[in-house]
């Protein structure tokens, strides 16, 4: 072997090795951390209790409230990216012209690109006032905003990998719908979805992943009120969010409101962690079927 393909060969190793401890520093931090914080908090309060106020005087330490903020504004984003980002995959597969498809696929991506500060502050000033014309009850701050703009960012998500487990689809299944009389129409939405719809569940559990771990959209549009609600038009407060109000400094390092962060930092770590490979377990029998 050559020295620069040995050089090569070095540097990848360490690169592979930097991530592996990374994660392991940070799993571990979170779980020292949070061991320190289950000692005082019973963990059946932090999973059962309905109420979260662990920086008020009367302390509840129930996480259910963060987590259905974080539930709530996840589906309203799914609920926006999975139509309009299916659709669009199956536009620039199946309708639009080579020369679009190559245009409109890195526009698309340039979404998300844009910081999620920006579309933090455009939930906040254009999409909630708009709301509030057709839904007058709607509060300033609220989970519906956040979670249609989130749904914008991830369009990318959905959309891209989807057009890529589409175009993954053998050529005969469609010449075969062809031949029997389906339409364009027709072949895209009852032979090519159902045969990629292992690609396409792939796509969207990664989104949901991005939208779960999104901070600074819910931190400005959402309110930082932990209710236990499945009502999108009041303000509620995600597990991200939550993080970012303790982190701020205002909190005296190393007491118990501030372990707080560790144990929902974990919990957040373990719905990712799950969601991811629940993506990576579909992606893997999505590519063993074509093969």
């Amino acid at each position: 072997m050559k020295i620069p393909e040995k050089i090569i060969e070095k540097l990848l190793w360490v690169s592979a090795l930097i991530t592996i401890i990374t994660t392991i520093g940070i799993i571990w931090v979170l779980i020292s951390e949070s061991f320190s914080f289950f000692r005082e908090v019973s963990i059946i309060e932090f999973l059962t209790d309905t109420q979260w106020t662990p920086l008020f005087t009367q302390k509840h330490f129930g996480i259910l409230p963060l987590i259905t903020g974080t539930l709530l504004t996840t589906v309203v984003a799914i609920a926006v990216a999975l139509p309009v980002g299916l659709t669009i995959a199956v536009y620039l597969n199946e309708y639009a012209p080579k020369g679009i498809t190559k245009v409109v696929k890195p526009l698309l991506e340039v979404l998300a690109a844009v910081p999620t500060v920006v579309y933090g502050f455009f939930a906040l000033i254009v999409v909630t006032p708009f709301l509030q014309n057709i839904f007058p009850q709607m509060s300033g701050f609220n989970a519906l905003s956040p979670g249609i703009v989130m749904g914008i960012m991830i369009i990318p998500f959905v959309s891209s990998l989807s057009e890529d487990a589409l175009r993954a689809v053998p050529n005969s299944l469609r010449e075969a719908a062809y031949g029997i009389g389906s339409t364009r129409f027709q072949t895209a939405f009852k032979v090519l979805i159902p045969a990629a719809s292992s690609g396409i569940v792939a796509s969207v559990i990664l989104a949901i992943s991005r939208a779960i771990g999104e901070t600074m959209i819910v931190s400005i549009a959402a309110g930082q009120q932990p209710r236990l609600t499945l009502d999108p038009f009041v303000p509620i407060e995600t597990i991200t969010a939550y993080i970012v109000q303790v982190s701020l400094g205002d909190v005296p390092h190393g007491s118990l409101e501030y372990k707080t962060i560790f144990a929902a930092g974990i919990t957040l770590f373990l719905l990712t962690f799950i969601l991811n490979n629940i993506s990576f377990w579909v992606n893997r029998k999505f590519r063993q079927s074509y093969e």
